[in-house]
């Protein structure tokens, strides 16, 4: 199926109905495994949409056994109380990007260094191959499980309430906010802005009330968190590719049958697939929405972005914390960096 704007909104309005629904086949009968499944996007976003699905799928054919419920929108907490609920268990699956993740998995960032992927071409070479494998191993250190496929955020670009960016001049002393990731607060550092980590469930009251007048995000976090209403310009600088980690408590993980997680892990997975495509669908229309709603764009080169990066130091700083190994696994999809 293919996701317009319109479909969008259609498919979660439903979805979001449906959880307080009764499953009228399998779910009549008492579930063996009831799991909470948390996210901090809204209802429309295509990761509910597809997840939801998925949690249905799974109801189904495990025959009622995995009950799989859905907490949109922060609703269990901050990212960082959802990461903690994850790892003690209070929450079975969580989606998470990488590069908060990195706050406890210090590698589940690498695919986020600074302009490393062109296009998504380069990104699914990556995450779906030897990249991906690598930092799904790390994140198993950490007693997570990560499913095999990431789910798409998509590349990372900026708006601000006082100015567009048109060269890395234009961040100096900028007060911006990013989420708690040290990647990203390293970034912004280096190009001399003013990051400040602030979790997505006060990110719009903080640019609203001039706590930050920056920030930064894929289009449909801009467009899904209304964040045109108190920004006007959006610069297109692509410095960050992101994605969402499907990710499980280990313990709650394998208490499941193991024909149970084949069958999550199947749904799951298609899901993930299903979720990159949405993206691609609409990314393109979210900028042309934007535009309806007053925000003003543009596109800088990005290589002057990336010279700034390399004389202030951040891919030897970065390359240094990520070790020889990760770093090789990095540039094998990306070429030289810095």
């Amino acid at each position: 199926m293919t996701i317009t704007r319109r479909r969008l909104i259609q498919t979660a309005a439903l979805s979001a109905s449906a959880t307080a629904m009764p499953f009228l086949g399998a779910r009549a009968q008492t579930a063996e495994f009831t799991y909470k499944f948390a996210t901090n996007l809204p209802m429309t976003h295509p990761v509910n949409i597809r997840g939801k699905q998925a949690a249905d799928k799974i109801r189904e054919e495990t025959g009622g056994r995995l009950d799989i419920q859905l907490f949109p929108s922060g609703q269990l907490g901050s990212d960082t109380d959802m990461l903690s609920q994850l790892r003690s268990g209070g929450i079975e699956f969580f989606t998470l990007s990488g590069l908060i993740l990195s706050t406890l998995v210090p590698n589940a960032s690498l695919y986020g260094v600074g302009f490393a992927f062109p296009d998504y071409d380069a990104v699914w070479r990556a995450m779906d191959g030897d990249l991906g494998a690598y930092i799904r191993g790390q994140i198993g250190k950490a007693n997570l499980v990560a499913m095999d496929k990431i789910w798409d955020n998509g590349f990372r670009q900026t708006t601000t309430s006082v100015k567009p960016i048109n060269s890395p001049d234009d961040f100096k002393g900028l007060k911006i906010r990013v989420p708690v990731s040290p990647m990203l607060t390293s970034m912004f550092k280096a190009f001399d802005a003013a990051p400040a980590s602030i979790n997505a469930s006060e990110m719009y009251t903080a640019l609203q009330t001039k706590v930050v007048d920056a920030h930064e995000n894929p289009l449909s976090v801009v467009s899904l968190f209304k964040l045109y209403e108190v920004q006007k310009y959006c610069s297109l600088t692509n410095h960050s590719w992101d994605g969402f980690w499907f990710l499980a408590n280990r313990r709650a993980w394998e208490r499941l049958p193991a024909s149970v997680r084949d069958i999550a892990t199947k749904h799951l997975d298609a899901a993930a697939a299903q979720e990159r495509a949405d993206m691609a669908a609409l990314n393109s229309g979210f900028q042309q929405e934007l535009v309806g709603k007053g925000m003003v764009f543009n596109s800088p080169k990005t290589e002057p972005f990336k010279e700034k990066l390399q004389k202030a130091g951040y891919y030897s700083e970065w390359k240094g914390k990520f070790g020889d190994e990760a770093w090789a696994a990095l540039e094998r999809y990306t070429g030289k960096l810095g």
